[in-house]
């Protein structure tokens, strides 16, 4: 088992930057994949970046130039910052990893609301 925990989010002006950061704790020798999903309200829940020591890093075209995802191997973490914020960006915000042999699995944090408005 793997437990996620985020932190980070609230409300941005336009214009801003959010920072968001993840931590894994337990089975963590078994995480391939790191990243970050959103799920706008009314809509689906949508990749925004994530790290695989498989298939290397990977982001959604609409945080394209304007984001930094950064992983720590050794603690396990992994941070999120996007700029130029824009309204649409608004959406609760989830932490994902994915385990591998033996413990394979997808695990998922509580989510973090970011609300972009003036």
């Amino acid at each position: 088992q793997v437990q996620v925990v985020e932190s980070g989010g609230g409300l941005v002006r336009p214009g801003g930057s959010l920072r968001l950061s993840c931590a894994a704790s337990g089975s963590v020798s078994s995480i391939i994949t790191m990243g970050w999903y959103r799920q706008p309200p009314g809509k689906q829940r949508e990749l925004v970046a994530e790290i695989s020591t498989v298939t290397g890093s990977n982001f959604a075209d609409f945080v394209s130039g304007r984001l930094t995802i950064d992983r720590d191997y050794n603690k396990n973490t992994v941070t999120l910052q996007v700029h130029s914020l824009k309204p649409e960006d608004t959406a609760v915000y989830y932490c994902y990893v994915q385990t591998g042999p033996p413990f394979q699995g997808d695990y998922w944090g509580q989510g973090t609301q970011v609300t972009v408005s003036s």
